[in-house]
């Protein structure tokens, strides 16, 4: 199964202009747990050496403390893809996010493809999710290599392939993003919400951000810095769920082999005791990072 790794906090994950070195700049000092240096979508044909460059650069500085960095590569077919996906191999991301990884095939060459280019084991795959046939073969893709740790929502994508509209609640997507993380639970692949556009929509974003979490996403892209704090705060287990979770955990051990065991009044269960500890987990892994 993928993903069999320890929890990694990927609360905020900030997608940055490669090609802009004010931006790389200013994300060393953002309190966002990853980082996705893009070579695509933000940066345009003439600028796609330089951003390279500057993003392969930036892995190498050593310059970003605890931030998860990835480098984002053109896509498969594009004219860039090879030379992005050597460079990304050979500068050792954290990383490597593919934009619409369609099928188990697609993940299972790309994975051969960072063997050939010698990237380090550390460098995992991150698979975009953003049209209906990599919904469709979601469980396969998820399941297709060891290698591949996360799956990337890519909303904006999907709402044009479906012809639908962006709207609160995302009605038209909830079936696609549904699907996804079933299949990247099944496998043990995190997964990612996609980005909310208008940066100026603070409680439209934060509501979005609540809809994730309640679904069950593990945090969302980003791509605007204002929306990193509220994002961290969103997808960080509340000071009462930590006590609760400590509560159930030690109401569980001390009742352990008595039979019925409840805490506030509720019967707990193995059940709410794994949930427990996947909140500790999480809280302890996000408090080691200061």
């Amino acid at each position: 199964m993928s993903g069999a790794v320890a929890y990694t906090p990927r609360r905020s994950v900030l997608y940055m202009p490669s090609s802009n070195e004010r931006a790389l700049e200013k994300a060393k000092s953002l309190p966002v747990d990853g980082l996705i240096l893009d070579l695509e979508d933000a940066v345009g044909p003439g600028d796609k050496e330089v951003a390279r460059a500057a993003a392969c650069a930036a892995v190498q500085s050593g310059e970003y403390g605890h931030r998860e960095l990835t480098i984002r590569v053109n896509g498969l077919g594009t004219e860039w893809h090879e030379a992005d996906l050597e460079a990304a191999c050979q500068a050792g991301p954290d990383g490597i996010v593919v934009p619409k990884v369609n099928s188990a095939k697609e993940v299972k060459n790309l994975e051969k493809a960072l063997v050939r280019f010698g990237a380090p084991d550390r460098t995992r795959l991150w698979a975009m999710i953003e049209t209906p046939e990599a919904i469709f073969n979601a469980r396969k893709i998820a399941a297709a290599s060891d290698r591949l740790a996360v799956f990337v929502m890519g909303t904006n994508d999907l709402v044009k392939e479906l012809q639908a509209l962006h709207v609160p609640g995302r009605e038209p997507l909830i079936a696609a993003l549904s699907w996804a993380l079933l299949a990247a639970r099944r496998s043990g692949v995190a997964i990612l919400d996609g980005v909310y556009n208008n940066v100026k929509d603070a409680a439209g974003f934060e509501a979005e951000c609540v809809q994730g979490r309640d679904m069950g996403f593990d945090g969302k892209t980003l791509i605007h810095p204002g929306q990193v704090e509220p994002c961290n705060a969103i997808f960080a287990p509340s000071a009462d769920a930590v006590e609760e979770a400590r509560g159930i955990i030690e109401a569980f051990e001390a009742g352990e082999g008595t039979g019925v065991v409840t805490y506030n009044g509720k019967m707990i269960e193995n059940l709410h005791v794994d949930i427990a500890r996947r909140v500790l987990a999480t809280h302890e892994a996000i408090t080691a990072r200061g």
